[in-house]
């Protein structure tokens, strides 16, 4: 393994942030009660770890088909990662979601809700940034979270409230931010060279 702490903490973070688990507990709770009062939470957590690895192991190849690079891909990524983080810091709606998805593990639970765009953007652009291997420990350490979650959601409501879940994803999204504009300044330079 060579990679440090301080990096698997740094991809971890910046992994929770996007994929935003808390953030999406209102959400969770209210899909939960059209699911019957239960949610897959095992299927869930397993489709979208596996749409993580598979974009951080296939991403590459298949954006080499498109004709872009890691780099190019990781600054249109951080300009996305920005946006999620402006939309949970001043609560405005930026990514319009679809209002009459039906409820299910696949979608939209594992699938945008887990792992969207937002996720799938940022597990290429931590690639210019960081090892293959710390990412999936970072993915890996996510899902484990994610379970979690799922198996406590109504624990977690009442433990929180309406006011610390907005705190938390308030403060989650200045995280967010900071993040996508070191990733957008580490990779601009290599444009115009």
């Amino acid at each position: 393994m060579n990679f440090t702490i301080d990096e698997l903490l740094t991809v971890t973070f910046t992994l929770f942030a996007v994929i935003d688990i808390v953030g999406s507990i209102p959400l969770l709770i209210s899909l939960k009660e059209k699911m019957g009062g239960s949610i897959r939470s095992l299927q869930a957590t397993m489709i979208s770890g596996g749409l993580m690895i598979l974009f951080l192991f296939l991403g590459k190849p298949f954006l080499k088909i498109l004709g872009i690079d890691v780099k190019s891909f990781a600054v249109g990524g951080s300009v996305v990662i920005f946006l999620l983080g402006l939309e949970m810091v001043l609560g405005h709606e930026i990514f319009k979601g679809d209002k009459d998805a039906k409820a299910g593990t696949a979608v939209p639970i594992a699938f945008p809700i887990i792992a969207g765009s937002g996720t799938l953007t940022t597990v290429m652009s931590l690639k210019a940034n960081f090892d293959e291997t710390v990412i999936l420990f970072g993915i890996l350490v996510n899902l484990i979270f994610i379970y979690g979650t799922l198996k406590s959601l109504k624990l977690i409501e009442k433990i929180l409230g309406k006011a610390g879940l907005l705190a938390v994803r308030k403060f989650f999204g200045v995280i967010l931010l900071a993040i996508a504009v070191k990733i957008f300044s580490t990779n601009i330079t290599s444009f115009g060279k």
